[in-house]
């Protein structure tokens, strides 16, 4: 006999994550008990602008516009899953059947593998849909700025975004980026320096790899073993094969260069031994680093230099004076909640005075954070109190959150300001 507990699931909906800041939520998650409330975003949306937005690979979400209003699904959660992947087309056609949308309009993230993406792509041809195509960290910052009902006609302002990786228009991945931001389009400033990620999707997976490509990248192994063979992080990475890894380095193959923010977080976490081996979710060895700074001393001061390169035609921000300082302290035993200290507080910084300076020459006055890092709760306020205490207004997330579950709002709104330009 069948138990009334035991029943199946007809519309998935898993509980929203939300974390209180200052008085109001922060969301993590949206879902229950948020969607399908559409999501207020002023005179964001052009009237007649009837679009969908598949959203991005993990912690996907959809997004309709329709009649003026931005309706974002619940956390359906990561595509690599096969269920996941099934319960999504299910969730899209649901939507598309509850509000009645008949989309003008399809948008899809920038990545060519994405299976929202494909999703996406074949739809837009079968039902003769306009395709737009919207690059990750752009899709990012228009998000936050329609959470905010930042006006469709007003002025661009200077986006952040920092987050794991997103595929780049000049086909690398991108993560630590520095974007000029209107809704219908955008221009890359500055952006961090690039590190490999040997192996591809396993350095998402072993913090470690990061490590070593950093050190490779940002010191120099040559530099690193004759200055500080003596650490024991030097002792654990000589463990490793990285005679493989270093081949990989050297040719090219599967060590895509990325600028991620989210993989600098990975290999600092490692090199103090926090998550170094294999992470078991999603922003583990962040999430741990951050916690560090719960067992620190009220004395604990300091902050890890970065630099700033202008000599490339785009800004880098340069980990290598960071990567230097901190191994330095390593090597005199600092207490590992000391170093978390003084890299959270030298990266806020450096993020806070590149920003400042680009909104000056851009002659902006107005910046928005996004991206799953500036979930980092230490990080967003650091920056954010920086950014106004420098005369600048400061944009986060309000409705949505900062990770990719915000980001279908964002290829909604870009798609729908660029309908304004469609014969």
């Amino acid at each position: 006999k069948r138990q009334v507990h035991d029943r199946d699931i007809v519309r998935r909906a898993d509980d929203a994550v939300v974390q209180d800041l200052e008085g109001r939520p922060l969301l993590f998650r949206r879902s229950r008990g948020y969607a399908p409330v559409p999501v207020s975003v002023g005179q964001t949306v052009p009237d007649g602008a009837d679009i969908l937005a598949v959203g991005p690979e993990l912690k996907n979400t959809v997004c309709l516009l329709k009649d003026g209003q931005a309706i974002l699904s619940q956390h359906l959660g990561d595509l690599e899953d096969a269920r996941t992947a099934e319960e999504y087309e299910r969730t899209v056609n649901l939507y598309g059947h509850l509000f009645q949308l008949q989309p003008h309009a399809l948008a899809v993230d920038l990545h060519p593998d994405y299976r929202s993406g494909h999703y996406g792509r074949s739809r837009a041809g079968r039902d003769g849909l306009a395709l737009v195509e919207v690059q990750h960290h752009f899709a990012h910052i228009a998000s936050v700025l329609a959470d905010n009902a930042h006006p469709l006609d007003a002025g661009p302002v200077l986006g952040i975004a920092l987050d794991g990786l997103g595929f780049g228009d000049d086909g690398t991945f991108w993560g630590g980026e520095f974007l000029l931001v209107d809704y219908r389009g955008y221009r890359r400033l500055a952006h961090l320096n690039p590190a490999a990620l040997p192996g591809g999707s396993k350095a998402m997976l072993e913090p470690w790899r990061n490590t070593y490509a950093h050190l490779v990248t940002h010191v120099g192994w040559d530099t690193f073993m004759r200055d500080f063979a003596g650490l024991e992080l030097a002792g654990y990475l000589q463990r490793k094969p990285l005679q493989v890894l270093a081949a990989m380095l050297e040719r090219g193959i599967n060590a895509p260069p990325s600028s991620s923010c989210g993989r600098l977080f990975d290999a600092v976490a490692a090199a103090l031994g926090v998550s170094r081996e294999v992470i078991s979710y999603e922003g583990q060895a962040a999430i741990e680093l951050e916690a560090l700074l719960g067992h620190s001393a009220p004395g604990d001061s300091g902050a890890y230099p970065f630099a700033v390169d202008d000599r490339a035609p785009i800004v880098l921000l340069d980990p290598a004076p960071m990567w230097q300082s901190l191994l330095e302290d390593l090597r005199s035993d600092v207490p590992k909640p000391a170093m978390a200290v003084r890299f959270h507080r030298g990266l806020a910084g450096a993020v806070a005075g590149l920003a400042a300076r680009l909104a000056a020459e851009q002659r902006l006055d107005t910046v928005a954070l996004s991206g799953g890092v500036m979930q980092n709760r230490t990080l967003f306020e650091a920056v954010a109190g920086q950014l106004e205490r420098a005369g600048l207004r400061v944009f986060g997330h309000l409705q949505v959150p900062a990770n990719d579950g915000g980001l279908a709002l964002g290829q909604a709104v870009v798609a729908a300001a660029q309908q304004l330009d469609f014969p």
